[in-house]
């Protein structure tokens, strides 16, 4: 299984981050071993002193997929969900800095919580999905799929032009703006729409 991270999707979060938007997706892929599941505590890493959260909208792919034209992406995909993108932004600086790739402060073990999958139905509107952040009862991000820069079989298309998807893959599709840190005890609660979907804690 691998997961598909999209970068720099929505305008204002790359505006937030200081740079540019790009002509086609950006997308890093983090190891299987990043995922954490069932709502587990997140365990803060002893390496970095400030990790961010990113929450976005996370696709299921359902069946292989290479070479998928936009028009038939949604073929491939059977569930929507949440995740949250952490980021050890220290190291993704120290990165930055020396020309390195983001591996350590993107692919670090449960630097992915996924939520459980929705079903897709027809009452769903990709084009119009609100999703939301809390941390300690406080919204810290607010998001909707109709701000994205490129859209979900956009991105499906895209990444199935080099790398052949398969069922079980996972999407990240890109965070809103709003990033910033978190810390012991904080609790992270995940909406789409008002369906909560995430609800774990820092330890």
């Amino acid at each position: 299984m691998t997961i598909f991270c999209i970068g720099k999707n929505y305008s204002e979060h790359i505006r937030e981050m200081g740079g540019k938007p790009d002509s086609s997706p950006v997308f890093f892929i983090k190891p299987e071993t990043s995922l954490l599941l069932n709502n587990s505590p997140f365990p803060y890493p002893s390496f970095s002193n400030q990790i961010h959260y990113e929450i976005e909208l996370v696709l299921r792919i359902s069946s292989k997929a290479a070479i998928v034209k936009p028009e038939d992406a949604f073929r491939y995909f059977d569930g929507i969900g949440l995740g949250i993108d952490f980021t050890a932004r220290d190291q993704q600086q120290k990165a930055k800095v020396e020309g390195n790739p983001w591996t350590l402060a993107k692919g670090f073990d449960h630097s992915a919580p996924i939520s459980d999958f929705l079903p897709l139905s027809p009452e769903i509107d990709f084009q119009n999905i609100n999703f939301h952040l809390n941390i300690n009862n406080s919204c810290r991000q607010k998001g909707n799929s109709s701000t994205m820069i490129f859209s979900f079989e956009k991105i499906i298309s895209y990444i199935s032009e080099y790398i052949t998807l398969r069922p079980g893959d996972i999407i990240f599709t890109g965070t809103p703006q709003g990033v910033g840190p978190v810390f012991k005890g904080d609790r992270l609660e995940g909406f789409i729409g008002e369906k909560k979907l995430l609800d774990f804690l820092i330890s």
